[in-house]
C-alpha cells in the first residue's frame, strides 16, 4: 500500500510539473519533528524533550513548497542520524522526474543535525551540494574570536537588501576542515540578540554567533548565508501539515500510520497544486485552515438534470467567486493539454 501511494504521488508531480512548469534548481530542506501520542501505538516512544510519541523527519522542496518524502520513526529516534537522513531523501529523489535530477543543481538543507559525516559523503557521492548548521565548537568559537573586525561583511535579508542586523565571515582556513569533502566552507554570522533575549554562554561581546558547513563554491559568503537561512522556511511546511493531519496518528500499527504520514504529505500537494494552478491573489499562498475556511466550506447543491449534474454554489458566500474561477480555470488547464 505505501509503494502505491509514494508511486501515485510521484505521477501525479510529474503532471502537475509538466502544466506549471519544473523549478530551476532544487532545494531540499530536511527536517523532524515531535508528534505526541498519547495511546499505546506500536513504536511510540518517549522523546529528547520528555515527551512520547512520533519522530518524523521529512523533505520539502522549497522552491515550489512540495513535500517530497518522509519517514515515520519513534519518539526516540536520533536527531543527527545519517542512515534516516539518506533514506529519506532517497524517497524524496525518487518523487523527482528522473531528467529533473540529472540536470538540475540539488542543494541539501540541513540544521545542526545534519551536521554529520555520512550525510556529508552521501551528498558528494551523488554530486548533490549540502549546506548544515555546525556546531560552536570551541575551536569554532576560538576562531571566531581572532577574526578582525574588518573582516565582518554585512548579511543580507531574503530580498537582497542588507540586514540592519547580522554581519558574515567565512572562517574556512581557521578551523580543521580536512575530515569533511573537499571544498568544504565554514561560514558564521553574528548579531545582536533581540531586546529581552537571555544570552548563552556561547555568546561573546553582546553578540549571538551561527555557523554553516557548506560546500557551496559561490564566492558572495553573505549569499551562501542568506540562502541557507532560508532553510526556516521548512517550519512553515511542518505547520501546515500539522494542520493537515500530521499532528496526529490515528493507528495502533505502525505500517498503518507509515501510510497515513504518507497521505498527509499529499494532501499537503494537492493543496499546494491547487493553488499553483488555479488559485490567485491571497489564496494562492494561504495556509491550509484559511483554504478550508474559505474556498472549501461554501455551501452547495447538487442537482440532476437531464442525466447531467450541476453544481449549485451559494452566491452570497464571499468567496465563492473564487471557487467558480478555480473551476474555470481548472477547464482551461484540461483543454489546453488535450
Amino acid at each position: 500500500m505505501l509503494d502505491a501511494v509514494r508511486g501515485a504521488h510521484a505521477r501525479a508531480r510529474a503532471r502537475f510539473w509538466e502544466l506549471h512548469g519544473a523549478p530551476q534548481r532544487l532545494t531540499l530542506d530536511v527536517d523532524a519533528t515531535l508528534i505526541t501520542a498519547h495511546s499505546e501505538k506500536e513504536n511510540a516512544a518517549g522523546n529528547y524533550k520528555g515527551g512520547y510519541g512520533f519522530h518524523p523527519l521529512q523533505v520539502y522542496l522549497d522552491e515550489t513548497r512540495e513535500a517530497l518524502g518522509g519517514l515515520l520513526r519513534p519518539g526516540n529516534a536520533g536527531s543527527n542520524t545519517a542512515d534516516d537522513h539518506k533514506a529519506v531523501i532517497d524517497l524524496a529523489l525518487a518523487q523527482i522526474p528522473a531528467e529533473y535530477v540529472e540536470s538540475l543543481e540539488i542543494l541539501v538543507r540541513a540544521d545542526s543535525a545534519g551536521a554529520t559525516h555520512g550525510l556529508a559523503d552521501y551528498c558528494r557521492d551523488a554530486r548533490m551540494r549540502f549546506s548544515v548548521g555546525y556546531e560552536l565548537t570551541e575551536q569554532v568559537r576560538a576562531a571566531i574570536l581572532q577574526i578582525p573586525e574588518d573582516a565582518w561583511v554585512v548579511a543580507l535579508d531574503q530580498d537582497g537588501n542588507e540586514r540592519e542586523n547580522g554581519e558574515v565571515c567565512e572562517i574556512t582556513d581557521m578551523v580543521d576542515l580536512s575530515a569533511w569533502p573537499k571544498g568544504s566552507r565554514l561560514i558564521v554570522r553574528r548579531e545582536r540578540p533581540h531586546p529581552g533575549a537571555q544570552l548563552t554562554f556561547t555568546d561573546h561581546d553582546g553578540y549571538r554567533f551561527q555557523a554553516i558547513l557548506t560546500d557551496q563554491p559561490d564566492e558572495d559568503i553573505a549569499v551562501v548565508e542568506c540562502r541557507h537561512r532560508q532553510h526556516a522556511h521548512v517550519e512553515d511546511r511542518i505547520r501546515d501539515d500539522k494542520d493537515t493531519g500530521l499532528s496526529k496518528f490515528p493507528f495502533k500499527a505502525f505500517a498503518l500510520n507509515e501510510v497515513w504520514l504518507e497521505i498527509v504529505m499529499l494532501a499537503h500537494d494537492l493543496i499546494v497544486w491547487t493553488q499553483a494552478l488555479v488559485l490567485t491573489g491571497e489564496l494562492a499562498k494561504a495556509e491550509p485552515k484559511r483554504i478550508r475556511y474559505r474556498p472549501l466550506h461554501v455551501a452547495a447543491r447538487l442537482a440532476f438534470s437531464g442525466r447531467r449534474a450541476k453544481l449549485h454554489l451559494q452566491d452570497t458566500w464571499p468567496w465563492a467567486a473564487d471557487l467558480v474561477a478555480a473551476f474555470a480555470k481548472l477547464k482551461t488547464l484540461a483543454a489546453a493539454s488535450g
